[in-house]
C-alpha cells in the first residue's frame, strides 16, 4: 500500500512539473530563434496578409514615405553646408556622396513584407552611425575590455584627451548618452562650435560654464567623435574592422558598406596610421550603407542581440543601451527612445530607433516584431509614417 501511495505521489509531482513546463512554453515571449534570419545575399519575402497585416493600409504607409521625401538637396554637400551654416568654422572634411530617393524596407518576424525605392543603393546615413558606434562600445564591455560603463574614460585613454578637472570626471556612460559636456578640440574641431546655442556669440560659447558630467544632455558630434577616438584606443585597431568582424560578417551583411572618418582624423596606432572614424556625417564621413544591411542590423537588435543560434551582442548591453538616461528620458546609449518629449502618441514605449540627418531611420518595435528602415523621409513626417505602419498591424 505504501509503495502504491509513493508511486501515486511521484506521478502527481511529474504531472505538476509537466503542467508548469507547458505554461512556460505557452506564456514565454517570442525568442530570437523564432525570427527568420536571411542568409547572405538572400531575403525571403512574405505577403503582408500572411503575417496578419492589412495590405491596403501598409501600402498607404509606403506611398506616404515615397511622397514625403526629405526636402534638402540630393547633392548632400549642399544640404550639409546649408543646414549647418550657422556653426562657426564648419566645413566638410570627410567623404560625401550624392543621395538617392526615398527608400526603405519593413520586416515582420524577419521577413520582408514591404520595400520601396532602391534598397540596395549605398547611401550616407549620418547619425544612424551613432547606434553602430554604440554597439562597438557594447562589444568592448561584453568582452571585458571596458570593465564598467561607469569607469572614467581617462583610466583607458591617458594621452591628454581627458585632461583637466572637468574632463577627468567623464565616464563611458556620459559619452554614450551625450551628457559628458567634454570640453576641448579634436581633429581641429571645437566642442563649443558644434550646434551652438541660438543666443550669444563665439566668446560666450567658448567661455561657457561647464555642466557637471551626467547632468546635462547636449547633442554634439565632436563629443561623439571623442567616444569613437577613445574606443579606438581601447580596441587598438580600426573600428570598421571591429564592426565587420564582430557584427556585420556574423549577420551576413554585404561587403558594400563603409565607415569613414575625416581627412584630419588619422592617428598613430602602435606605429600604424589608422583613421579614427566619425559618429555621423555632420562634416562628412560616417557609415555609408544600403537599406538591406541596415535591416539586418535592426533585426539583430529586435532579436535581443542574437542571430540564429549565436549571441552577437549581449542582451544585457541592449537593455542598457535602450534605457532612458538621467539627462534625457528620450535618449539611451546613442539610441533614441519613444519616451519623454520624443514620444509619439499611439506608438508603444518600447520602440527605439537610430536617427540621422535627412530622414534616415532604423526603427525597432519589439511589441509588433517589426523592423522599419526608412531613407530620406522628411523628418517631421516620421511620427505620421510610423503610425500609418502600426495602424496596418491592427
Amino acid at each position: 500500500m505504501k509503495l502504491i501511495r509513493k508511486k501515486f505521489q511521484n506521478l502527481q509531482s511529474l504531472t505538476i512539473l509537466i503542467s508548469l513546463l507547458a505554461l512556460i512554453v505557452v506564456f514565454s515571449p517570442v525568442r530570437a530563434q523564432d525570427y527568420y534570419y536571411p542568409p547572405k545575399g538572400e531575403w525571403e519575402r512574405k505577403s503582408p496578409l500572411s503575417e496578419g497585416i492589412d495590405t491596403e493600409k501598409l501600402n498607404a504607409a509606403v506611398e506616404f514615405a515615397k511622397e514625403n521625401e526629405y526636402s534638402g538637396s540630393r547633392d548632400l554637400r549642399i544640404a550639409i553646408l546649408k543646414s549647418f551654416a550657422y556653426e562657426p568654422f564648419h566645413e566638410i572634411v570627410g567623404a560625401v556622396k550624392e543621395r538617392g530617393g526615398p527608400a526603405g524596407i519593413i520586416l515582420k518576424n524577419g521577413y520582408i513584407v514591404a520595400e520601396w525605392g532602391d534598397p540596395g543603393r549605398v547611401d550616407m546615413t549620418f547619425s544612424v552611425t551613432k547606434s553602430y558606434l554604440s554597439t562597438v562600445a557594447g562589444l568592448a564591455v561584453d568582452q571585458g575590455m571596458i570593465s564598467d560603463v561607469n569607469d572614467k574614460a581617462a583610466e583607458y585613454v591617458w594621452d591628454g584627451t581627458f585632461m583637466g578637472e572637468h574632463n577627468a570626471k567623464i565616464t563611458w556612460k556620459h559619452l554614450l548618452n551625450q551628457s559628458s559636456d567634454w570640453s576641448g578640440s579634436l581633429f581641429g574641431m571645437y566642442d563649443w562650435a558644434d550646434r551652438p546655442p541660438a543666443e550669444g556669440g563665439i566668446d560666450d560659447w567658448r567661455n561657457r560654464t561647464l555642466n557637471e558630467p551626467g547632468t546635462f544632455y547636449k547633442y554634439n558630434d565632436v563629443r561623439v567623435n571623442v567616444l569613437a577616438y577613445s574606443l579606438l584606443q581601447v580596441w587598438r585597431k580600426p573600428l570598421p574592422v571591429v564592426l565587420k568582424e564582430h557584427v556585420m560578417d556574423p549577420i551576413d551583411a554585404s561587403s558594400t558598406w563603409r565607415w569613414f572618418g575625416y581627412e584630419t582624423s588619422w592617428v598613430n596606432m602602435d606605429g600604424v596610421k589608422v583613421q579614427s572614424v566619425s559618429g555621423g556625417g555632420h562634416s562628412g564621413g560616417g557609415v555609408f550603407i544600403n537599406s538591406y544591411d541596415h535591416a539586418r542590423f535592426g533585426l539583430l537588435f529586435l532579436s535581443e542581440g542574437r542571430w540564429a543560434d549565436k549571441q552577437i551582442i549581449s542582451e544585457n548591453w541592449i537593455n542598457k543601451a535602450t534605457r532612458p538616461s538621467d539627462a534625457n528620458e528620450s535618449y539611451g546609449f546613442l539610441w533614441w527612445l519613444n519616451k519623454g518629449d520624443r514620444q509619439v502618441d499611439g506608438v508603444p514605449e518600447t520602440v527605439f530607433y537610430a536617427s540621422g540627418f535627412g530622414g534616415n531611420y532604423i526603427i525597432i518595435d519589439p511589441e509588433h516584431d517589426l523592423v522599419i528602415v526608412a531613407r530620406w523621409l522628411e523628418p517631421a513626417k516620421r511620427p505620421e509614417f510610423l503610425k500609418l505602419v502600426l495602424d496596418s498591424m491592427k
